[in-house]
């Protein structure tokens, strides 16, 4: 037993090595990290490598850990700001959104599955269970597409898309689950008993989050822990406490943890930005893990017999079912131009979310399991392979990309501030130019509202004073007000800007 620890950790040390340097890679060319890390999991498999995984209980569990921690961390990093302007455009594609795309989807691939081969018996029920599954965008593909792009966006799109897949899986969710045990039972119940058992459950989600949210902050915030690096973990308690309660409480437990990840990240407490940071890491760990597990759990022969219909499922959710039911929710919304529409409808990401849920009708050994499981796999690499590489493209050919606001990631100066201090980090390399008027600070002239606050030259580091003579090659930790600033100081500096 002890043997096989080690090479289960061996073997995971392995796919995590693979998968860390193919998101590298991903960000050099423009690929989706989520999609290669998919990808390294095809290839360690049963028809690669021949690593076996075909354990779907282990699996559906990992996937709603991952996707309980991946809510919650996309919930802080949002700034409730960021969204009340969008607030209601967001809630209604997550909500009505959802809904509306299953039905369209439910439609069409009960058209097609009956026109292919591929249909083996699967009925309207079974469709709008596929559509069902695959209705809501991911939010760990969208999170980490965006943010990791650096896309500025204009319209406010940006955080009503993140606002969108961060609160639209709990609607998804509860859909597939309906459908699993109507499927399962072979009893439709009423349509007031579905309608009713929805708005409880998000009810009752979005009311423990934010109450449970509240009572986080006041717990940590008047707590007395010795040790700092436990704070972070009390947060991490509190998420998955929330989840659970909320679960056992019937309501949904995803919508629950997304608000109270707003309510704790929007409010002041006692070591904020290391527990965030802490987050961040977390979540792209299970990401990393969630998609690396998927990607053993499919076993690609299978979906050789699949191309053709899911390939057709793919397009008409990308193409059709998507944009029009982007275009009905935000048909109201008169001054949000066509081409916001259109970038809206085109970010509509597909990830690990819907092959998640495509677990659980094989959990439940519902017929055609593995086949809605295979398709939605399909689907999901379609949309990350067309949609998630061409985000970036699609933006600034519908000319809504803003000029983005780089700043030279801090290398060398392992620095940083509370969010709540609105300055602005950099660090700077000085060369022969800077020296123009002299080789003092005191002769560079900066800004008034910049500062230079720390020199490193070789291995050393000091803070600098008016008098202190530099050199090239010295480097500078540079703190501003704001980012036009910021572009005085290069100029002043005779440096360029190297991201």
């Amino acid at each position: 037993m002890q043997i096989q620890i080690e090479l289960i950790l061996l073997v995971l040390s392995f796919l995590f090595f693979l998968s860390v340097f193919a998101g590298k890679a991903s960000s050099k060319y423009g690929v989706p990290s989520l999609l290669l890390f998919l990808g390294v999991g095809m290839l360690a498999g049963s028809d690669g490598l021949g690593v076996q995984f075909d354990d779907i209980y282990i699996a559906q569990a990992i996937g709603t850990v991952a996707l309980c921690i991946i809510l919650f961390s996309g919930g802080m990093d949002t700034k409730v700001n960021e969204i009340k302007p969008v607030i209601l455009q967001g809630v209604l594609l997550s909500t009505f959104g959802v809904l509306i795309t299953a039905l369209i989807m439910g439609v069409l691939v009960w058209f097609v599955l009956g026109k292919t081969n591929a249909s083996a018996g699967v009925g309207f029920l079974g469709s709008l269970l596929l559509a069902s599954i695959m209705s809501s965008t991911d939010s760990a593909s969208v999170f980490s597409i965006l943010r990791s792009k650096g896309l500025n966006l204009k319209q406010n799109l940006r955080p009503m898309l993140e606002l969108e897949s961060g609160s639209n899986d709990p609607m998804a969710y509860l859909l597939v689950l309906t459908l699993v045990d109507i499927i399962a039972i072979g009893d439709v119940p009423s349509l007031w008993v579905i309608v009713g058992k929805l708005i409880m459950q998000l009810a009752v989600g979005f009311g423990l989050g934010y109450a449970l949210g509240k009572f986080a902050i006041f717990v940590i915030n008047r707590i007395k822990i010795g040790n700092d690096s436990l704070y972070p973990i009390l947060v991490f308690t509190f998420c998955i406490f929330i989840f659970s309660a909320t679960y056992f409480l019937q309501g949904n437990g995803y919508l629950a943890v997304y608000i109270a990840g707003l309510v704790i990240g929007n409010s002041k407490f006692v070591h904020k930005r290391s527990s965030i940071k802490f987050f961040d890491g977390l979540a792209w760990l299970f990401q990393l893990i969630m998609f690396l597990m998927l990607g053993l759990l499919v076993n690609p022969h299978e979906l050789l017999p699949i191309i053709l219909p899911a390939l057709i499922i793919s397009l008409l959710m990308i193409f059709i079912a998507r944009p029009l039911t982007v275009y009905l929710c935000l048909l109201p919304f008169r001054k949000m131009t066509f081409k916001a529409k259109t970038y809206v409808s085109w970010v509509g990401l597909r990830g690990a979310v819907p092959i998640i849920f495509a677990i659980m009708p094989l959990a439940a050994n519902l017929p055609n399991a593995r086949l809605i499981f295979n398709i939605v796999f399909f689907c999901t690499l379609i949309s990350l392979l067309l949609q998630g590489t061409s985000l970036p493209i699609v933006a600034r050919w519908l000319k809504l990309a803003e000029k983005s606001q780089n700043v030279s990631k801090l290398r060398d100066f392992d620095i940083d501030v509370s969010n709540d201090i609105k300055t602005v980090l950099a660090e700077v390399e000085l060369n022969e130019n800077t020296f123009e008027v002299g080789n003092r600070l005191m002769d560079i002239k900066l800004p008034d509202n910049s500062l230079a606050v720390m020199v490193k030259r070789d291995e050393k580091y000091f803070v600098p004073t008016g008098k202190t003579e530099l050199n090239p090659k010295d480097k500078l930790l540079i703190m501003t007000d704001d980012y036009d600033s910021l572009q005085e100081v290069y100029k002043k500096l005779k440096v360029e800007n190297k991201n």
